[in-house]
């Protein structure tokens, strides 16, 4: 068969192309460090490195907002801690203006100091981040969520939203806790709270209220003590009334009052000093139904503090103030406790999460790595390889190139 020297020239041009971009292939992996150049080097590996750097990204992507989530946290739990103090130190005052001895000048100066542990609260609730975001607004977050209203009453303007962070894969967390479910609200296992009209006219003082038999059929209802002389007998009684049935009804006969004897109704049980007076009432709510506003209940012992003591009565209506100021700190407490409690959960649970997510990002890379990382001792020989290849395509087309019949004509 007839060869021409054109065609001669072309099989040797396209076999030295052809080992130059073998070469400069191989230059580029070296380059790079990556076996994988474009998906036709590897279909099946570039498909598995797109989908595991996807992965990652994503996982990367969790790592970020779990420390986002774990910034609003600290924040919010800093502020509950100081909002635990605050209440603490109320509790303190509260119980020392218990003290008999006091006069209505010193009353005057604890009602002083409740005061501004009112406002500390108040600008507690208001805490935001510094960046003009509110912690405890719910979604509302661009407007303080505690504010006055006409009659001076904290009013909350929030909503009882939670903003939610996608932390991993499976878990959506809350940042952080509204306002409402703080301040103004008590836990489903808060105690009893006995409490007494101010219009109460006799000497009556309750004791705290001790939970004795959660199964009674009355465990859990409004429960109210009515003061009555008998008509007959002229002895002061006390008839019990189901508040929570509607309307209102007697629970069993009128029973003689003993002073300081102990009461038991509705599984309760609690004791009164003292002298009641014909009208006067001693109410007995679950936490949930009386009163569970922080602020208001606050204003409430402030308002009793101010005022002078005069009659054996004008007492006996500060100390139940008192108690039941007492009873509704601690059962806010134990509220703000648990919401504290939660929040540190959380970051607890953030913690075992980056955990999980670093390890996962490190199998990541690592099968990144085996995926498209090259193999630089491979890689070297395959170069010199190729570098030995394209010489020789260059000098056997040199020597192809001098094959001329012309020379040898005289």
């Amino acid at each position: 068969m007839r060869v021409a020297s054109s065609t001669l020239y072309q099989l040797g041009l396209a076999s030295m192309n052809s080992q130059q971009g073998s070469l400069l292939h191989v230059q580029q992996q070296l380059g790079t460090g990556r076996r994988i150049l474009t998906p036709s080097d590897d279909p099946v590996g570039a498909t598995r490195a797109l989908v595991v750097s996807q992965s990652s990204a994503v996982n990367n992507q969790y790592a970020t907002s779990r420390k986002q989530a774990n910034t609003n946290l600290s924040m919010e739990l800093n502020s509950l801690n100081s909002v635990v103090t605050t209440v603490q130190n109320i509790q303190t005052l509260v119980v020392q203006a218990g003290n008999g001895t006091m006069s209505d000048a010193d009353r005057a100066s604890v009602a002083s100091a409740l005061q501004d542990s009112y406002n500390q609260l108040l600008g507690l609730s208001n805490a935001d981040d510094g960046n003009g975001q509110f912690l405890f607004a719910g979604y509302q977050s661009s407007t303080p969520p505690f504010a006055k209203n006409g009659s001076g009453a904290v009013v909350y303007g929030g909503d009882t939203g939670q903003q939610l962070l996608q932390v991993d894969v499976a878990r959506q967390m809350p940042t952080n806790d509204n306002g409402n479910a703080i301040f103004m609200s008590v836990q489903s296992t808060a105690t009893y709270v006995a409490s007494s009209p101010s219009a109460n006219t006799g000497t009556g003082e309750f004791s705290a209220i001790s939970v004795t038999d959660p199964t009674n059929a009355l465990y859990g209802h409004s429960l109210s003590l009515n003061f009555a002389t008998d008509a007959v007998t002229g002895k002061m009684q006390y008839q019990v009334m189901d508040q929570s049935a509607a309307p209102p009804a007697a629970v069993g006969a009128p029973v003689d009052y003993v002073d300081g004897a102990g009461i038991s109704v509705g599984g309760l049980s609690l004791s009164i000093k003292g002298t009641p007076k014909d009208g006067d009432v001693v109410n007995l709510q679950p936490a949930k139904q009386a009163g569970t506003d922080i602020f208001a209940n606050l204003q409430s012992v402030i308002n009793a503090l101010k005022q002078p003591i005069v009659t054996t009565a004008d007492r006996a209506t500060l100390a139940n103030a008192l108690s039941t100021a007492n009873r509704q700190m601690a059962n806010s407490l134990d509220n703000v406790s648990t919401v504290q409690t939660s929040v540190g959960s959380r970051m607890n649970e953030l913690d075992a999460l980056n955990t999980i997510g670093t390890n996962r990002g490190l199998n990541y890379t690592e099968t990144l790595s085996g995926l498209q990382d090259l193999d630089y001792y491979s890689a070297m020989t395959e170069y010199y390889q190729r570098q030995t290849s394209l010489q020789a395509a260059q000098q056997s087309f040199m020597q192809i190139q001098g094959m001329n019949l012309f020379k040898y004509l005289g």
